[in-house]
């Protein structure tokens, strides 16, 4: 076991080191990022961002509801629920089609056929929060930079049908993350776009035996 003078001396320097990061943020946020937001971002676009600083959530404290109106339509967003979608195998309303993807046991995130992020899905439970910020960017915007040649040659080989999937899995805290791509493709074989799919499969590798319909609840 560690002795007391250890422990103090250990404490000490994780505290500093803490405190050495703490400030070096609030002092990069202060006298970086917020003088710099509050020069090249319009006023018309804060609305948006104070939407999608609530979605994300604080960390320390809840500011209060903003006073800004969104712009949106409801006429526009009442008119475009009530569409209906015709597929070869069924009809399904705007409602009901994003609906379905937000209670898939996955997350999906689309990105064009120009490397543009399109859609998201919105889960209840996410694994990696995204914000609306995302659509209309490039996706490799939205990935650091050690990475990025990675995604390139994954996009790449999609494009020119050398792989029709790449999978990843990797532990977030207590939990094992399944990730994978996948090429979406025309009925002519055309190359759409990319799909990728997020699932927390700690409990499915947990299972054993089986349970049968007849068996539930």
């Amino acid at each position: 076991s560690m002795k007391f003078q250890d422990f103090k001396a250990n404490l000490e320097k994780i505290s500093n080191s803490i405190l050495e990061t703490v400030s070096n943020h609030f002092y990069k946020e202060n006298n970086i990022l917020f003088p710099t937001a509050l020069r090249v971002i319009g006023e018309d676009e804060w609305p948006s961002i104070r939407s999608q600083f609530d979605e994300l959530g604080y960390f320390i404290f809840t500011p209060e509801p903003a006073k800004m109106a969104m712009t949106l339509s409801k006429e526009v967003v009442s008119g475009a629920a009530s569409r209906n979608v015709a597929f070869e195998t069924g009809e399904l309303s705007i409602e009901e089609i994003e609906s379905i993807f937000n209670t898939l046991p996955v997350e999906i995130t689309y990105v064009d056929k120009d490397d543009t992020v399109r859609y998201y899905s919105q889960t209840k439970d996410r694994i990696f929060v995204r914000t609306k910020a995302v659509l209309g960017r490039k996706v490799q915007q939205c990935h650091p930079q050690k990475s990025l040649h990675a995604v390139n040659k994954i996009l790449d080989e999609f494009r020119r049908g050398l792989r029709e999937s790449a999978d990843f899995w990797i532990r977030l805290k207590d939990r094992l993350i399944y990730i994978r791509y996948f090429p979406i493709r025309g009925k002519g074989g055309e190359y759409l776009g990319c799909l990728e799919v997020t699932q927390d499969i700690t409990d499915i590798k947990r299972l054993e035996g089986e349970k049968r319909l007849l068996d539930w609840p």
